[in-house]
């Protein structure tokens, strides 16, 4: 009878939750389909009009997926996300819409990496140039959205509102203690002294070597957002950084004070002075989404193409999708790219802290393939570190901002040992039986100390394999590399003095050098992988393993941010090469 009643809640159970996931995909089929209807509506603008960037409201993101799901919550809203590529595209049409007058920055703190800022800002700065003007207001302003607000010709804030001005900081997650609770004991075989990605797993703290590392990578990244600031407001480095050390931005009037805003405004008084500027008596406001859906300057259909390769998140052997880099995938986007005569150049653009170093070795042959017929450029964006780093050594170029995080040259193995969990907290005792002396190396027993050198030579040689190619691509000797390599991460400002990458830039500046090295002036952008339509999207999500965690999870970020280290550890390939953090600016 217990069984029964057992059965019976289960299916109840069961339906629920199916009957929940129909309703959910009905919701975010139909908002796609609402959504793509006004996509395709043209938008025209008014004269006299502002272009506004709320940077709050809306993500970017390096693509966007088609999944209707992707990102769902339990309100059933959708998220806004917009491409990189876009808001830059976006920034150059107002360049030369004649009805778009300036620009309003209106954005309390800011949905995107600190590199991606970095691009946008530079963006704007061009927009600047014309004599167009950029306003920007908020009631208040955190770092990263001062940071880009910053370059704007005025800075309103509201009269109780305050500017951030405090510094950076950053965190890691140590999850010692965890596993120790859960009784898996983590084996480590590593090369490289500064390889911080496996500190997480044996120790409660950073090491002296990371946290050299560290405090060297904050300080440059602070040295050039502060120096940033200080140039447009006609302020110095040491007072700015002395204003962040003092916290003296301490209310709206210390900010007119010491002149990081121009005026204390309500949003009354700032629509007036938006109407004052224009010499108008409404305000003709378009949004930086709806702008996407404007037309530029028509342009003659070119045959030649420039194509612009994702190489987004962690890498893994396999597919990948639009957060995650696939050996597979990606390869075959390289190939497609290689094989089609009308693509003149290739930019692969990189935001990757790595992953899998077998995975990373598959697409860099790729690459190696493709450089032998056309050029093909690196763009690095936030992260272009370890196998980020490994499969963009052997471009022509590589064009990374001041504040990417590349280099990481380093691989680790990382092997959980899972008998003690399996017995002291499930009750699980395992016996085994073998037909060779090391059959059951794994996860399920401590490995001896002949496995661990067997690893170790593994993770040492490819070591000596990656250093190598760094050498080969780059032109430099293996002894120079492994001087800067050791697993250490590098801002962009040091790896191109230290000759890691050719040149400061962001996804434009990469474009423009394979169009030169391709020696083509006339061609068009296209973008690979090409994106999976939204019921493809929605079919791999259900018919993969745990499809309710795949559809739902990802919002629990706090659990996933535990969980997903761990998960990767006992199911991702063994030999790694990875960054051993994400830095967010704070």
């Amino acid at each position: 009878m217990k069984s029964f009643f057992k059965n019976v809640l289960s299916t109840i159970v069961g339906m629920v939750l199916a009957v929940f996931v129909v309703v959910l995909l009905f919701i975010g089929i139909v908002s796609v389909s609402m959504s793509s209807l006004n996509d395709d509506k043209k938008v025209k603008v008014k004269e006299n009009s502002i272009l506004k960037i709320n940077l709050a409201e809306i993500s970017v993101v390096e693509r966007t997926s088609e999944n209707p799901l992707e990102g769902l919550n339990f309100s059933g809203d959708l998220p806004k996300s917009i491409e990189l590529k876009q808001v830059l595209d976006n920034i150059e049409k107002a360049k030369t819409d004649k009805n778009i007058k300036a620009i309003y920055i209106n954005t309390p703190y800011v949905s995107a990496g600190l590199s991606q800022i970095e691009e946008i800002r530079n963006k704007l700065l061009e927009f600047k140039q014309t004599g167009k003007s950029i306003i920007s207001y908020s009631e208040v302003y955190n770092q990263a959205a001062y940071y880009l607000s910053s370059v704007a010709n005025k800075i309103y804030l509201n009269p109780e509102g305050i500017v951030e001005l405090k510094g950076l900081s950053a965190s890691i997650m140590f999850y010692k203690g965890l596993l120790n609770k859960l009784d898996i004991d983590v084996q480590i075989i590593r090369h490289g002294k500064f390889k911080g990605a496996v500190e997480p797993f044996i120790l409660d703290k950073m090491s002296t070597a990371n946290r050299e590392q560290m405090q060297l990578l904050l300080n440059s990244f602070n040295d050039n957002i502060m120096d940033s600031i200080a140039n447009q407001r006609g302020l110095t480095l040491t007072e700015v950084q002395k204003h962040a050390n003092n916290l003296t931005l301490e209310n709206a009037k210390s900010c007119i004070d010491y002149n990081y805003v121009d005026a204390l405004l309500y949003q009354d008084q700032l629509e007036d002075s938006l109407k004052s500027l224009l010499g108008v008596e409404k305000l003709s406001i378009v949004t930086l989404s709806n702008y996407t859906n404007v037309e530029g300057k028509k342009k003659d259909i070119s045959r030649n193409k420039i194509a612009i390769i994702y190489a987004t998140g962690s890498i893994k052997s396999g597919k990948g999708d639009e957060k995650s880099i696939g050996s597979a995938s990606t390869s075959a986007a390289i190939k497609k790219a290689r094989k089609d005569k009308n693509v003149k150049a290739i930019v692969l653009r990189i935001n990757s802290p790595g992953g899998s170093a077998l995975a990373s070795d598959v697409i860099w042959r790729e690459t190696i393939l493709a450089k032998a017929e056309k050029p093909i450029v690196v763009s690095m964006g936030d992260y272009a570190a370890s196998g980020g780093y490994y499969i963009a050594c052997a471009a022509d170029s590589i064009v990374a901002n001041p504040t990417t995080l590349t280099g990481s040259i380093g691989v680790f193995g990382m092997i959980p040992n899972l008998s003690k969990f399996y017995k002291n907290k499930l009750g699980i005792t395992i016996d085994t039986v073998n037909t060779g002396k090391y059959a059951d190396m794994g996860v399920n027993r401590p490995l001896s100390t002949f496995e661990k050198n067997k690893l170790q030579k593994s993770v040492s040689d490819m070591y000596i394999g990656f250093i190598t190619k760094v050498g080969e691509g780059r032109n430099i000797s293996t002894t120079e590399v492994n001087e800067i390599g050791q697993g250490r991460v590098w801002t962009g400002y040091d790896a191109k003095e230290i000759g890691l990458i050719d040149t400061y830039g962001g996804l434009e500046k990469a474009i423009d050098i394979a169009a030169y090295l391709a020696k083509v002036e006339d061609y068009r952008i296209i973008s690979l992988p090409k994106k999976k339509n939204p019921f493809e999207q929605l079919s791999l999500k259900l018919g993969g393993e745990a499809s309710i965690s795949n559809l739902f999870l990802p919002n629990f970020g706090f659990i996933t941010q535990i969980t997903q280290p761990i998960e990767e550890l006992i199911k991702g390939d063994k030999i790694q090469a990875r960054m051993p953090f994400i830095i967010d600016l704070k």
